[in-house]
């Protein structure tokens, strides 16, 4: 794990209306590390998500990928950037209907106009390594909840990007079914150099990441 910073956010604050959601945010992620983001409902979490990732601003602060200040991007290099860059996993697996669960996976890939040969055979490789390969001619329907999640993880892997940001991934899964999720996260780390920020009320994923951020009413703590 490098110690040098993938994400460097500071001075981040957010309102709604009169409502402050982040005070003052600053953080660091590293490359190949896995960050849990734990604290009460309502206190910033997902909305520190959605600045990190780009699909939304903070009124104050700045948000730095290695040397790329994003917020300073138009909105089609924005857009581009995060296509590249960011995957997103959320609670709901937000797989289209209409497709296969391959098709969902290579949309990312084809918006991107990033589907290749070497494409095909990551995704072949992700498939194998998270035992859906069977599975992924089927449309999202027919799959268990933990199968569409995975799927879903696959997804926001497909253009290999800097960092996945979770959003409470495991929130919808039982027990069995969080802790195979989780352990995808670590073992996509450990194979891949995968970078991951979670978002999580999961007392054994936040155990077990490499570092646990701790927000309550808008602000970092202990």
């Amino acid at each position: 794990m490098s110690d040098a910073p993938l994400i460097q956010a500071e001075g981040l604050v957010k309102n709604y209306g009169t409502l402050t959601v982040l005070r003052g945010i600053d953080l660091h992620i590293r490359r190949e590390e896995i960050v849990a983001v734990v604290g009460p409902s309502g206190a910033g979490k997902s909305t520190l998500l959605h600045i990190l990732g780009t699909v939304d601003k903070p009124d104050k602060g700045s948000v730095h990928y290695e040397q790329t200040d994003v917020m300073r991007l138009g909105d089609r290099e924005l857009s581009r950037f995060r296509n590249r860059n960011i995957g997103f996993v959320y609670q709901q697996h937000q797989l289209l209907p209409e497709f296969s669960a391959h098709e969902n996976v290579l949309l990312p890939a084809m918006i991107g106009d990033l589907q290749t040969r070497e494409t095909d055979a990551y995704l072949d490789e992700l498939f194998g390594l998270m035992g859906i390969k069977a599975r992924a001619g089927h449309r999202p329907s027919q799959l268990s909840g933990g199968e569409q999640q995975r799927f879903a993880v696959a997804r926001a892997l497909i253009n290999r990007p800097k960092v996945v940001l979770a959003d409470e991934p495991s929130g919808n899964l039982d027990t069995y079914h969080a802790r195979q999720l989780h352990e995808l996260f670590f073992t996509l780390r450990d194979r891949y150099g995968q970078t991951f920020v979670i978002v999580t009320h999961n007392p054994e994923l936040a155990a077990r990441a490499d570092r646990t951020l701790h927000l309550t009413d808008g602000q970092l703590g202990p």
